[in-house]
């Protein structure tokens, strides 16, 4: 059942990234690879249109936030490896498709400071505690 008054969680976009790493996070889970379309319709009618550049631009925004969408619903805080692809499907229809990898992310751990081992007692190659067998087939008294 489809609410459209609801608004539809989405991940953040300031959490999206054409590259694979994030500074200042790792990425804790992959929840795969997701993939949104959207077609605009506008005529170049024989050059350059503005229709069309608004139109083609919106489709880029409306797959992008789909996308983003898209992650959220599977458990993404995230999208990495963002990318847009665009084919003429029809005279007048230009397809717009975003992809992208759903993942989670998490800040990253503070660099781990080595801490001082305590002092170690020098070596002996002796145990400190050797015990005397009982009984001892060489003494005899």
């Amino acid at each position: 059942m489809s609410h459209k008054n609801q608004p539809t969680r989405a991940v953040d976009r300031r959490f999206s990234t054409t590259g694979f790493t994030f500074p200042g996070y790792v990425v804790s889970q992959n929840h795969g690879v997701g993939k949104a379309v959207f077609g605009a319709f506008a005529s170049l009618g024989g050059g350059e249109s503005s229709t069309y550049l608004e139109m083609a631009e919106k489709a880029r925004e409306t797959a992008f936030i789909r996308l983003l969408e898209h992650a959220a619903a599977v458990g993404g805080n995230a999208v990495i490896g963002v990318q847009f692809t665009g084919q003429q499907i029809v005279e007048e229809m230009t397809e717009v498709m975003a992809y992208g990898t759903a993942v989670t992310l998490v800040p990253a751990q503070a660099p781990v400071q080595a801490t001082q081992l305590p002092p170690q007692l020098p070596y002996s190659p002796q145990p400190p505690y050797s015990p005397q067998p009982p009984y001892s087939p060489q003494s005899k008294n």
